[in-house]
């Protein structure tokens, strides 16, 4: 099943059902009228909405209407909680190697994760809008999944049966920001912008084979104003995301419409790409001594995507551009 949130003008804009390819949508506001309240009540109202998604892809569905990605908010526009993972240890090697920095200690056995703020996320064909070019902008390339309640101590084992929807994210980061509040241990506030998410939430058994060990087993097509940048695969991620929930969940229970990313895909073999800027200059710097790309500027085009088996986009995609903040 997918789902995705159109603009209406509200705050949290209106749910609908989406069709396998993307093609058609029906409203869901019988059911449900916003994810949130879908994600809150996901046992009652879960079976309603495969009816309608059911039916929606027989091509029976009346009331259907085109669906059009560029029209659709984040799949839940904001969230009580946002936290993000660094799951993909390949990536904080890289960092470690061309900063010389010392290893985290227990990076390997515990995921590093922070709360971002959840408050105003952007769709995945929205504009980003940022105050300056000089704040080292930069793309990451990320999965989600949005969660239901999840009981304090949850372990791995049980969290798995917590993941209700998959998410593509772009989180955007601000790299000029970030040394000075990493250094603080507080977490990251200026550094991280509203973070994007491509237009349709898919229910795991949308993927297929492809979703095994709660991890997704895709790469993530991605590219710079209109050149490759990476096709990085999901399936290298070192801690599950049923691992991140247990993590997240150690002293506290998480809240239905709980959002948890991944961090940025990154794979060891180099020819893979990156999922990132920051990565791709540390790259440079093992390899040439020095950082060659620079960082995004105004009227710059960021384009995500991953496919299915069959060709199709399964998330609908992130196309957006960087803009000057009125």
């Amino acid at each position: 099943m997918k789902l995705a949130t159109l603009k209406d003008g509200s705050r949290d804009g209106r749910l609908v059902v989406v069709s396998r390819d993307l093609s058609r949508a029906v409203a869901a506001d019988n059911i449900a009228a916003t994810m949130q309240f879908a994600i809150e009540n996901w046992a009652a109202v879960k079976p309603k909405l495969e009816v309608l998604s059911g039916e929606l892809n027989a091509g029976r569905m009346q009331g259907s209407f085109a669906f059009n990605p560029a029209e659709a908010m984040a799949p839940l526009p904001r969230a009580y909680q946002w936290l993000d993972g660094s799951a993909f240890l390949n990536h904080g090697k890289l960092m470690q190697k061309a900063f010389n920095l010392d290893p985290i200690d227990g990076a390997d056995t515990t995921p590093l994760m922070y709360q971002g703020a959840g408050d105003d996320f952007l769709g995945g064909r929205d504009d980003i809008p940022l105050p300056s070019e000089s704040l080292g902008i930069d793309f990451e390339g990320e999965f989600g999944v949005l969660v239901d309640e999840v009981p304090m101590g949850c372990p791995a084992e049980q969290a798995a049966a917590h993941i209700k929807l998959i998410l593509q994210i772009n989180d955007v980061s601000l790299r000029a920001l970030a040394p000075r509040e990493m250094k603080t241990g507080f977490g990251f506030i200026q550094a991280k912008s509203s973070s994007s998410f491509a237009a349709v939430a898919i229910t795991p058994d949308e993927l297929g084979d492809a979703w095994r060990d709660e991890r997704v087993q895709l790469p993530l097509q991605l590219s710079w104003n209109s050149e490759w940048f990476g096709n990085p695969n999901g399936s290298e991620m070192n801690f599950s995301f049923a691992q991140l929930i247990a993590h997240a969940a150690l002293t506290r229970k998480l809240g239905a419409g709980t959002l948890i990313g991944s961090g940025t895909l990154s794979n060891a073999d180099l020819r893979a790409g990156s999922a990132c800027i920051a990565e791709r200059r540390a790259i440079e710097m093992i390899q040439q001594g020095a950082p060659q790309t620079g960082f995004m500027r105004f009227g710059d085009r960021v384009q995500m995507d991953v496919f299915g088996v069959d060709g199709q986009s399964l998330f609908g995609g992130i196309d957006q551009q960087i803009v000057a903040a009125c």
